[in-house]
């Protein structure tokens, strides 16, 4: 392996333009994949090369292996960054790739398929003394072996997918009654998934903390983690607010962990970054849940107490370049927080909002970082996950960290949709958060935060703007938009005809 020379990115949004600004930062030209729906993204006006890859439809196009594969070959790109999502975990991607010669940055496809395996992945945990949650080795084959499992670790219990993961395919089971229809839904709903029906049983753990740790490993044996983050606050098993470091961690517990999920890293062979997921239970003790081998949503607060650009160091190992650096030197300095600011109304159930932003002005200050998909405006699409941008936010601590935030969402003007914005800043200012007192049913413990949200119309969200600004002096360190679009080859790829959305 040598210098990268050209990076296509195999997503879209906001992460898409993460990736990119690093490979313009390195002097790396980005090639960007775009469906039918997304033909007037900013994904597509940053990148150097553009290429329509399908209809809006996900399998047709950012799921379609061989279309994205054509415009590899057509872009003459020797790198393809996965992103998060869609085929970031797909052993078959990185495969392909290796194949055809272009450098895939992130792990083998091996270690993408050990760990994809829930099952897979506990027993090779085990075998390596990472702590794992009490339940099956392996998948359960009929319901008296489910309830036998159930009565020897105690109810509750979950029945979980196989090869499952945000959530999909996992039902809770309280009693013995409950069984049956549990592994019904749950086989029904993994096959549908992820085309794999298998289950097993664990453990469910009451009111645990969600806490995971950034690792980092090279092709040349070395492999650190960049401490953890926590990540309690979710709905329907998916998060919506992290943090790093995490407040409840003590140093003792914080070497254990790390220690572990080098461990974990290291018993796949594994190299790129990649998260080492862990539920901590009132106790102090931790549980393996799974590893993450991609870039994770969440990353930039990892990157604000490190000092580190993650995608800039997923790049250079991909180069076969060492990690440059020793467990020993990494620090933390401070703390971060992430809000997901998703097209959704927490008032029912966060049910998606997809739609037309009419007017989008993101936050700026000290400590402010902003991660979206849009500019001034632009679509949420239904075909697409809904999140509209990521606002992170910085301090010497979690107090400030969390004022910059409050700070920050109240400075956000967002119409045409409604969104979670509201509902994060009213987790900023409740006790609870303030207090740390966070476990993963936070949100069905609080339900006084979820009001209705209300879809600003683009007038009003303007006005709003236009008086804080007057309220304010502008900081100096305001700037211009960092957005530009450059002149592009690329479009769509010969011999498809992808003019009509079907």
């Amino acid at each position: 392996m040598g210098r990268i020379s050209k990076i296509l990115i195999a997503n879209r949004g906001e992460i898409a333009l993460r990736i990119m600004r690093t490979c313009r930062v390195l002097k790396i030209p980005s090639v960007a994949i775009y469906s039918v729906a997304d033909r007037g993204s900013a994904h597509v006006a940053y990148a150097d090369e553009a290429y329509c890859i399908g209809p809006a439809r996900s399998v047709d196009s950012y799921l379609n292996l061989d279309r994205i594969m054509a415009a590899i070959h057509e872009s003459g790109a020797d790198a393809v960054h996965p992103g998060y999502g869609f085929l970031s975990e797909r052993a078959e991607f990185a495969q392909a790739c290796t194949e055809r010669g272009v450098i895939f940055i992130g792990p083998s496809a091996a270690a993408i398929g050990a760990m994809g395996d829930k099952m897979l992945a506990r027993q090779l945990m085990q075998t390596h003394n990472v702590p794992v949650v009490p339940g099956t080795d392996g998948a359960v084959t009929d319901l008296d072996e489910a309830l036998e499992i159930a009565d020897r670790i105690g109810y509750p219990v979950l029945a979980k997918a196989a090869a499952g993961g945000g959530g999909k395919g996992m039902r809770k089971v309280h009693s013995a009654q409950e069984m049956e229809q549990a592994l019904n839904r749950a086989q029904g709903e993994a096959g549908s998934a992820f085309g794999d029906a298998r289950i097993f049983i664990e453990k469910y753990l009451e009111t645990p903390r969600h806490v995971e740790f950034q690792v980092l490993a090279d092709a040349h044996g070395s492999c650190v983690h960049l401490f953890e983050r926590e990540c309690s606050i979710q709905r329907r098993h998916q998060k919506l607010i992290e943090e790093a470091p995490a407040a409840c961690m003590t140093e003792e517990l914080r070497a254990r962990m790390g220690a572990a999920a080098v461990r974990a890293a290291q018993a796949c062979n594994y190299v790129g970054a990649g998260t080492i997921e862990f539920l901590v239970d009132k106790a102090g003790n931790f549980y393996f849940m799974e590893m993450n081998t991609r870039l994770q949503v969440e990353h930039p607060v990892t990157e604000y107490i490190t000092g580190l650009d993650l995608v800039a160091e997923q790049i250079r190992i991909a180069e076969g370049k060492a990690i440059p650096f020793t467990q020993d030197a990494l620090t933390i300095n401070g703390h971060a927080i992430e809000c997901r600011i998703y097209a959704e109304d927490p008032a029912t159930n966060f049910i998606p909002s997809p739609g037309t932003v009419t007017f989008h002005q993101v936050p700026v200050g000290v400590g402010v970082r902003v991660d979206a998909g849009l500019q001034t405006e632009g679509d949420i699409p239904i075909h697409y996950d809904p999140m509209i941008s990521k606002v992170i936010t910085w301090g010497l601590t979690r107090e400030e960290a969390t004022q910059r935030m409050i700070f920050a969402l109240e400075d956000y003007h967002i119409a045409g949709v409604k969104t979670t914005r509201g509902f994060c800043r009213r987790v900023m200012e409740c006790a609870a958060w303030q207090e740390a007192r966070l476990s993963t049913h936070f949100v069905d413990e609080h339900p006084e935060l979820l009001a209705e949200e209300f879809a600003l119309p683009t007038e009003a969200a303007a006005m709003a703007a236009v008086l804080l600004q007057e309220q304010r002096t502008a900081s100096p360190l305001t700037g211009g938009s960092a957005w530009r679009s450059r002149r592009r080859k690329g479009g769509i790829l010969p011999g498809n005809d992808f003019a009509t959305d079907v």
